[in-house]
């Protein structure tokens, strides 16, 4: 999907604690660029104010990846011996950047470490360490190389999901040792893994693009088709958001 008027994709940013550095994976920005978006950087900066500002004007919320785990204090759990490094101003942060999406009804995409802060802002819960939770779970980190398929999903037959995959499954790659324990308000599972982890979320009000994913179609994305085909949609839905919005701007000045 290319056009004159590319939808502002914004993508919330990691940070590297040695170097005290913001950064991104190249993937997740040439993905949204290659559907047709455009894009914009989020540095974690968790204050409202700044937050409010940095996503008014955009089209759409991409939540990407991090090499952190959600604090499980923020749904009521100890932390568990397995547990990951934490960083909490990528948790605010994404945070207040979903209350600005739930506030807009903007579309938003999350992808792994996104589906789970996702889960978690709709009050739902995460597994913390899955080969030691679940030690009957197949492999979740399948390492490299990074854009394989390790192993499939089941879709739900009539979700957007499975509408997109055409299937009623998919191969996918891999790489989290946590998943969506319990489910967040507002969302239901379109993908399982064959151990039975949800891999795959979306939002069923008809109002909103909200669609979550467990493994990383930004690698690869060029060679496999659901992939592809998520990220158009995507941008496609940012789109008809930034359309809705002008349209509502014109009535207000007429």
């Amino acid at each position: 999907m290319r056009n004159e008027n590319r939808p502002r994709i914004g993508i919330t940013m990691r940070i590297e604690l040695e170097t005290e550095r913001f950064y991104l994976a190249r993937y997740y920005s040439e993905a949204v660029e290659g559907a047709g978006g455009t894009p914009v950087h989020i540095p974690l900066i968790p204050r409202a104010d700044f937050i409010q500002h940095a996503v008014e004007g955009l089209d759409g919320i991409l939540l990407p990846g991090s090499d952190s785990d959600v604090d499980p204090l923020r749904y009521g759990r100890e932390p568990h011996p397995q547990i990951g490094g934490v960083h909490p101003i990528k948790d605010e942060t994404d945070l207040l950047v979903l209350a600005e999406i739930e506030a807009r009804t903007m579309p938003v995409f999350a992808i792994c470490f996104g589906v789970q802060i996702l889960n978690v802002f709709r009050g739902g819960t995460l597994i913390q360490d899955i080969a030691s939770q679940h030690p009957n779970a197949i492999n979740h980190q399948q390492g490299a190389p990074r854009d394989r398929h390790s192993h499939r999903v089941r879709l739900l037959e009539d979700s957007m999901l499975g509408q997109l995959a055409g299937s009623e499954s998919a191969p996918v790659n891999s790489h989290h040792h946590q998943a969506i324990e319990t489910l967040g308000g507002e969302l239901v599972a379109t993908a399982w893994a064959s151990d039975g982890l949800v891999e795959a979320v979306e939002d069923p009000r008809s109002d909103r693009f909200v669609l979550g994913v467990q493994w990383h179609p930004e690698l690869g994305w060029e060679r496999d088709e659901l992939s592809k085909a998520l990220f158009e949609r995507f941008v496609l839905e940012a789109s008809r958001f930034a359309g809705s919005r002008s349209d509502s701007t014109r009535e207000v000045i007429a």
